[in-house]
C-alpha cells in the first residue's frame, strides 16, 4: 500500500522591493509551520533575482541552518537550490552539516537555474549549465559516500579529499530535480532520488511523471523508489473573491517558465470543501508530496488550510 502524500508548505524568503524579508519573522514562521504539523519547510533560492522591479532575497542555506536549529521534526527543503551556481565541494560541505545540524531533516531540491544575469555574475558559463549540475551532482554524491576522493572536474583537482563527518541521511540526503525538459525528467530519474516541480495541474504532471517512469526503468529504477514533489499556489475562501485575488498575486511576483506545463491555472481556490476536493485531484496522481504556497503568506490563509482544509483530506 503506497504510503500517504505529506503535506509541506513554502516560505516567503523572498519579497518584491521596497519591502525586505524579515530574518527573524521567517524563522518563527518555521517555528510556526511545525507546530501546525506541517511535515516539511521549503525555501527558495537565488543570489540574485531581478532589476527593475527586483526581489529581495535571504540565503536559503542560511535560513534553513537557522529554522533547523529551532525545531525538532518539520523536514526542510530547497525548492529549488540552483545548484550550477554553487561549487560543488564548498556544497557539500554546507549541506552535510546541515543535515547534521538538523539531525537528518535535508531535502535538497535542486536545479540548472534560468536567471542568466546570475550566471554572469557568478562566472559560471550559463551555456554549461546542464553540465555543471552533472558534474556537481557527482562530486556531492561521491563526497559524501567515500573516505577519499581524488579526481579532476573541470577546475576543480581533488586529490585523496576528505570529507567528515558524514550526512546523517545514508547514503546522503534525498536529491530532487527540478526542471521539466526531457533531459532533466531523465536526469530526475536516472542521477536524482526524484523530481520536484511546481504550479503542474494534475494532467500535466501525470504526464511529465509518466515520462520520469519510462526514463527510470530503462534504467533498472522502480519509479515507486522515487520522491516526487508538486508546489502548488493555494487561497482559502470564497471563489468569486479568492480567484481575483490568487490571480494578481500570481502575475505580480511569479514567473513561469517558458515551455514548462506549469500554469497559474494549478492554483487552489475555493472553500475548504472545494480546495479539499481539488488537492485530492494531485493526490489521486500518486504524487508523494504537495507543498503549498499560501495566498500573500498570509497567517489567516496558512490557519484555514492547517484548521479546515487538511483535517478533511486527513479523514
Amino acid at each position: 500500500m503506497p504510503a500517504p502524500v505529506s503535506f509541506g508548505i513554502a516560505m516567503r524568503n523572498f519579497t518584491r522591493f521596497p519591502e525586505m524579508p524579515d530574518a527573524g519573522a521567517l524563522i518563527d514562521y518555521g517555528v510556526r509551520m511545525e507546530e501546525l504539523g506541517f511535515s516539511s519547510l521549503w525555501v527558495w533560492d537565488h543570489i540574485l533575482l531581478g532589476t527593475d522591479p527586483n526581489f529581495p532575497i535571504i540565503d536559503s542555506l542560511s535560513l534553513l541552518t537557522a529554522v533547523a536549529a529551532r525545531t525538532k521534526t518539520i523536514k526542510i527543503g530547497t525548492g529549488v537550490l540552483v545548484l550550477p551556481l554553487r561549487n560543488p565541494v564548498i556544497l557539500a560541505k554546507q549541506l552535510s552539516s546541515l543535515d547534521l545540524i538538523s539531525n537528518g531533516r535535508l531535502m535538497l531540491g535542486a536545479a540548472v537555474g534560468w536567471y542568466k544575469r546570475e550566471f554572469d555574475a557568478v562566472g559560471i558559463p550559463y551555456e554549461r549549465r546542464g553540465k555543471v549540475m552533472d558534474r556537481n551532482l557527482d562530486i556531492l554524491k561521491r563526497l559524501w559516500t567515500e573516505d577519499s576522493v581524488t579526481g579532476e572536474w573541470d577546475e576543480l583537482n581533488l586529490r585523496n579529499a576528505v570529507m567528515f563527518p558524514k550526512p546523517v541521511q545514508k547514503p546522503h540526503p534525498p536529491i530532487l530535480i527540478g526542471g521539466y525538459v526531457d533531459v532533466v525528467l531523465k536526469r530526475a530519474a536516472t542521477k536524482g532520488d526524484g523530481w520536484l516541480t511546481y504550479f503542474y495541474t494534475p494532467e500535466g504532471y501525470r504526464e511529465a511523471w509518466a515520462k520520469i517512469s519510462a526514463y527510470a526503468e530503462e534504467a533498472g529504477r522502480d519509479p515507486a523508489d522515487l520522491y516526487s514533489l508538486n508546489q502548488l499556489p493555494i487561497y482559502v475562501g470564497p471563489r468569486d473573491v479568492g480567484q481575483a485575488k490568487m490571480t494578481e498575486w500570481l502575475h505580480a511576483e511569479w514567473d513561469l517558465s517558458k515551455g514548462s506545463l506549469s500554469t497559474f491555472d494549478s492554483a487552489i481556490v475555493g472553500t475548504p470543501a472545494e480546495c479539499a476536493e481539488q488537492i485530492a485531484a494531485h493526490i489521486a496522481t500518486g504524487v508523494k508530496k504537495i507543498v503549498f504556497v499560501p495566498w500573500r503568506y498570509e497567517k489567516e490563509q496558512i490557519d484555514l488550510l492547517a484548521h479546515e482544509v487538511l483535517p478533511l483530506l486527513r479523514k
